[in-house]
C-alpha cells in the first residue's frame, strides 16, 4: 500500500531520463505542471508527498473553501485541456497534441471525472476514516518533512502551528456535510478520536519531529488534536449511525475511482470467492506437507510462528532484514526481467511511529533529494516479526513492487509532465501491480521454501478475502454460509479465518474496509488485469522483460488505458 513519511535527506541524482533522447514538452505539458504547482500550493501536504518545494511551512485549511477551490481549479484544467484538444477549431494544429499528449488529456478527464463527482456529491466534506482522511494526512505529512537543516526544522514549526486551523476547518466541513445527513460510520468517527488523542497524547508522535517536545508550536499542535477529539465526541459522534456499509450507489462511486473503469461487483464477488477456495486447496496441502496429514492451515501458522529459523527479534533486525532482501532483489533480478534504472536510489527502510500495524511506501520526491521508503507502523510492544508472512510483504512495497513502479515512472522526465510523474495515481494499477510483483519472485524461486510459500498463499487469501468483505459488506450481500448478509462482526470473523493477521493488524484492516469502502478490491481485482494484460503482451511476441519496462514506464492509470497504450502502440 502507498500512503506518506521522514527522511535524511540523500544527494540528490541527476536521472540518466536527463540523457535521453529530448521530446519538446508540450502546451498540455505546461498545462499539467502549472496545475501540478497550483495544486501544490493549494493542498501543501499533497506537495510535500510529491517532493514539490516550497510548501512545507503551509497546511490547508480543510474548511468548505478549500474543497470548493479544489474543485474549481480542476474544472480549470480540463476545460484547458478540452481547449488544447478542440479539433473542431481551424486555429488548432493535429500536431500540437502527440501520442503521449493524447493519453496524458485521457488519463486528465479519467482522473478529474472521479474527484468532481464526489465533490458533487459532497463526499469531501464528509471525509473520514482510520486511514485516509484529514487527520492521517495531517499527521504523516510531518514524517515526510526533511528535519536536516534549521530551515526545515523551521518549516516543521511553521505547519505545526497552522494544525488547530486546520482542524477547525475540518470541523466545518464535517459539521456542513452532517447537516445534510452525510455523517461517517460512527466505528470511524471512534476510531480517528482515538488516533487524535493519541496525538495529544504523552508520547505523541508530534514530539518526535525534530522541535522541542515543550515548544510552543508542539504543544499547541497536541492541544489542537485534544480540542478536534472533543468536537468529535460530543458534536459528530452523536450524529453517526451504526450502518457500516454504504449502499450499492455510493459504492459503485468508490469503486469507480480505484478502479478507473465500471467492474461488475456481482461478478467480481463471484471470482474471488472460486479463487479463494483455490487457494485454502493449495494451503490445506501445504500444511499437510509442512507438519503432517490431519494439521489444519491455521495450526501450520501457529508452527510457522514458532519456528526460529523464520522468527526477527527487535526493529532493528526487522529493518535490515528488509533492506537485505531489497538489496538482494535489486542487485540479482536487475536486467533479468526487469530493468532497473541505474541511477533509482536503493529503497529505504524505516518504522513508523504511528503504530497502526499497517506497511506502506511512500514514493520519493520529483528530485530524489528524497528516497523512496518502506514503512513498517509497527503496533505498540510487538517485538517478533515472522518473515515466513512477510517475504511478500517486502516485495510487494520495495522491489520490485511499489518502489521499482513509482520511481520508473518518476524517472521518465522526459515524456512524462510533472503531474503524471507525481500525482497521478490509479489504485488498480499502483496496488495490482505491488501484488503481481509478489507472484512474480515466485518464478524466481524466493517462494521454493515451503514456509515462505505459505506467506505467499496467505497474501494472496488475504487479497481474496478482501475482494469479498468489501463488496459483501457494502452490498450487503448474502453470506457464504447462508446465515445472513454481511455486517462486521461476520466480516471479522471471516478475516480472523482466512488470515495470519495479529489481532491489531486485523482489527485495523478490518476498519478500513469499512471506512475506505472500493480500495481494498483494487489489490486482486487489479493484480488479475496485471495477468491478463502480460499473457496478452507475450502472445504478442513480447518478453517478459520488454513488457514491464514497457508497462512501468508509462506511469499510473486504469488498467484499460495501459492495456490499449502497452497492445497497440
Amino acid at each position: 500500500m502507498t500512503q506518506r513519511p521522514a527522511t535524511a535527506a540523500v544527494p540528490a541524482a541527476v536521472p540518466a531520463s536527463e540523457t535521453a533522447p529530448l521530446r519538446e514538452p508540450s502546451l498540455l505539458d505546461a498545462t499539467c505542471n502549472a496545475f501540478a504547482e497550483d495544486f501544490a500550493a493549494l493542498s501543501p501536504t499533497d506537495a510535500t508527498a510529491a517532493g514539490i518545494p516550497g510548501h512545507d511551512g503551509e497546511l490547508q485549511n480543510f474548511c468548505p473553501e478549500y474543497f470548493c477551490s479544489v474543485a474549481d481549479r480542476i474544472r480549470e484544467l480540463v476545460a484547458d485541456v478540452e481547449a488544447l484538444n478542440d479539433t473542431t477549431d481551424d486555429s488548432d494544429d493535429e500536431e500540437d497534441f502527440d501520442d503521449v499528449d493524447h493519453l496524458t488529456a485521457t488519463i486528465v478527464r479519467d482522473r478529474m471525472a472521479s474527484y468532481l463527482a464526489f465533490h458533487h456529491r459532497g463526499e469531501d466534506l464528509r471525509w473520514l476514516n482510520n486511514i485516509d482522511s484529514p487527520v492521517q494526512i495531517i499527521r504523516d505529512s510531518f514524517e515526510l518533512m526533511p528535519k536536516d537543516t534549521p530551515e526545515a526544522l523551521d518549516a516543521v514549526a511553521s505547519r505545526m502551528s497552522k494544525v488547530r486551523e486546520a482542524l477547525r476547518g475540518y470541523a466545518e466541513s464535517l459539521a456542513e456535510a452532517a447537516s445534510a445527513g452525510r455523517v461517517a460510520a460512527r466505528r470511524q468517527v471512534e476510531a480517528v478520536i482515538e488516533q487524535c488523542e493519541a496525538l495529544a497524547g504523552e508520547h505523541s508522535q508530534l514530539q518526535e519531529q525534530g522541535l522541542d517536545p515543550d515548544s510552543h508550536e508542539v504543544v499547541g499542535a497536541r492541544d489542537a488534536f485534544a480540542e478536534f477529539a472533543d468536537w468529535l465526541s460530543t458534536e459528530l459522534a452523536p450524529l453517526a449511525g451504526t450502518e457500516d456499509a454504504v449502499g450499492r450507489d455510493r459504492y459503485e462511486l468508490f469503486s469507480g475511482y480505484f478502479l478507473g473503469r465500471e467492474v461488475d461487483l456481482d461478478q467480481a464477488y463471484a471470482w474471488a470467492r472460486e479463487e479463494l477456495a483455490v487457494t485454502v486447496e493449495e494451503q490445506k496441502q501445504l500444511a499437510h506437507a509442512l507438519y503432517g496429514e490431519g494439521t489444519g492451515v491455521l495450526e501450520a501458522y501457529r508452527k510457522l510462528d514458532r519456528e526460529p529459523r523464520y522468527q526477527l527479534h527487535g526493529t532493528e533486525a526487522l529493518m535490515e532484514w528488509m533492506a537485505s532482501v531489497n538489496e538482494e532483489v535489486h542487485r540479482e533480478l536487475g536486467g533479468v526481467d526487469f530493468t532497473v534504472p541505474e541511477d533509482m536510489p536503493k529503497v529505504q527502510c524505516a518504522v513508523d511511529r504511528a503504530g497502526s500495524g499497517g506497511i506502506f511506501y511512500t514514493p520519493p520526491s520529483d528530485d530524489f533529494s528524497r528516497p523512496g521508503t518502506m514503512w513498517w507502523s509497527v503496533p505498540k510492544g510487538q517485538e517478533t516479526f515472522h518473515t515466513w508472512q512477510e517475504l511478500t510483504t517486502v516485495f510487494h512495497e520495495g522491489m520490485p513492487g511499489h518502489h521499482l513502479q513509482l520511481a520508473t515512472s518518476m524517472l521518465q522526465r522526459r515524456t512524462l509532465n510533472l503531474w503524471r510523474r507525481t500525482m497521478c495515481w490509479n489504485a488498480a494499477h499502483g496496488e495490482g501491480w505491488a501484488l503481481y510483483a509478489e507472484h512474480l519472485m515466485a518464478d524466481h524461486g524466493y517462494f521454493e521454501d515451503p514456509g515462505f510459500r505459505m506467506g505467499l498463499l496467505d497474501s494472496r487469501r488475504l487479497r481474496l478475502a478482501r475482494v469479498m468483505v468489501d463488496i459483501g459488506v457494502h452490498l450487503k450481500k448474502a453470506t457464504p454460509d447462508g446465515s445472513g448478509v454481511w455486517d462486521a462482526q461476520y466480516a471479522k470473523a471471516f478475516l480472523r479465518s482466512n488470515c495470519a493477521m495479529g489481532d491489531a493488524n486485523l482489527a485495523f484492516e478490518l476498519d478500513r474496509y469499512l471506512g475506505w469502502p472500493g480500495q481494498a478490491p483494487s489489490y486482486a481485482l487489479g493484480y488479475r488485469d496485471w495477468l491478463t494484460l502480460r499473457d496478452k503482451a507475450v502472445a504478442q511476441g513480447m518478453d517478459l522483460r520488454r513488457f514491464h519496462d514497457k508497462a512501468l514506464r508509462l506511469g499510473s492509470m486504469p488498467m484499460d488505458l495501459l492495456a490499449s497504450e502497452v497492445l497497440n502502440h
